[in-house]
């Protein structure tokens, strides 16, 4: 199948674009490249820069690239940054979706996989989380990605656009392999935080709170590693139903506290890793963590990775050998 990727120089876009390739799909990838990173791209896959706002460049790599389906990563994933500057991400994650969506629609591609976030859900009153929980989003950047998720159903019922939006947990880990992995500037997700204290960038780890109702007292999250993500997506994209928007979970159904992915990490390296604890961060729930029986229902997938030592191991050899991450890092 002829795929098109947006973000795919991204983390998990990145990813994809690998395990789509080894599935023996044709990859185009449209990356903009403020975030993502060239050197991510695999050399297999054919490259084109350009920017989701920028329509006319868009419609062009879309009819040169012809696909016959679309994963949808571009977009913003900072969650206080989102706070702090809505207009920005109504911006990238809506009003981009918005031209692929009319792009798409144009050239007659009617199958998207979008990636979507477990942030769309409201802080819930019972765990683990199923797809059917209300959806009431804390923060701009769970509003953009429930928003498109309504554009999303309103184009299945429009023009026959089939869809599965993949909720992510915490995407994490690197590629088995070590040669791709986690690279943001700034960086603000647990795993990479931990293992730059390892790599002495950092003089400790900064634990947001310890008197949750948890067994250590820190939040419990749902670490699901960036392959499993991948494999996931290929498989959406194989089940795509036309006229048809569907909404699943990916996780591992699985929650570890911070602590314990620091003791994880101070395992992996042989390092000590210094923390403090800090306030509590406003509006973070005790617990998140997914229940995957639809999804594995659906497409057939269930996570490889569910040993947390080893999701933070495939990390490090990462963060270990790239300490600097890409080298076109700004």
């Amino acid at each position: 199948m002829r795929v098109f990727v947006t973000g795919g120089a991204g983390y998990v876009g990145s990813h994809c674009v690998r395990a789509l390739l080894a599935a023996g799909h044709h990859v185009t990838v449209f990356d903009s490249l403020i975030n993502g990173h060239r050197a991510a791209v695999d050399p297999r896959a054919t490259f084109v820069q350009g920017d989701l706002l920028d329509l006319a460049t868009l419609r062009s790599a879309l009819q040169s690239a012809a696909p016959e389906a679309v994963l949808h990563f571009a977009g913003l994933i900072n969650v206080g940054e989102s706070v702090q500057q809505p207009l920005l991400y109504y911006r990238a994650n809506v009003l981009s979706s918005l031209h692929l969506l009319e792009a798409m629609q144009e050239q007659g591609v009617r199958r998207m996989v979008f990636s979507s976030t477990c942030a769309v859900y409201r802080p819930p009153e019972r765990l683990p989380l199923v797809e059917d929980m209300p959806r009431a989003p804390i923060s701009p950047y769970g509003e953009t990605k429930l928003a498109v998720e309504w554009l999303l159903s309103d184009c299945a019922a429009a023009w026959g656009l089939g869809s599965i939006s993949l909720r992510y947990f915490n995407a994490s880990g690197a590629a088995a392999d070590g040669t791709i992995g986690e690279a943001h500037r700034p960086e603000t997700h647990l795993i990479p935080l931990v293992l730059q204290v390892a790599l002495g960038q950092r003089p400790d780890i900064a634990i947001l709170g310890d008197d949750y109702p948890t067994p250590d007292g820190t939040c419990i999250r749902d670490y699901i590693h960036v392959e499993d993500l991948a494999a996931a997506h290929v498989a959406a994209v194989a089940a795509i139903n036309p006229g048809q928007a569907e909404f699943l979970n990916v996780g591992t159904g699985i929650g570890h506290t911070v602590q314990a992915v620091i003791e994880a990490a101070r395992s992996v390296t042989g390092h000590e890793i210094p923390a403090r604890i800090v306030a509590r961060r406003p509006g973070d729930p005790p617990a998140l963590y997914a229940d995957p029986t639809r999804v594995r229902q659906r497409l057939g997938w269930s996570p490889k990775w569910t040993d947390l030592r080893e999701v933070v191991g495939s990390a490090w050899r990462w963060h270990s050998t790239h300490p600097h991450g890409y080298p076109d890092v700004r």
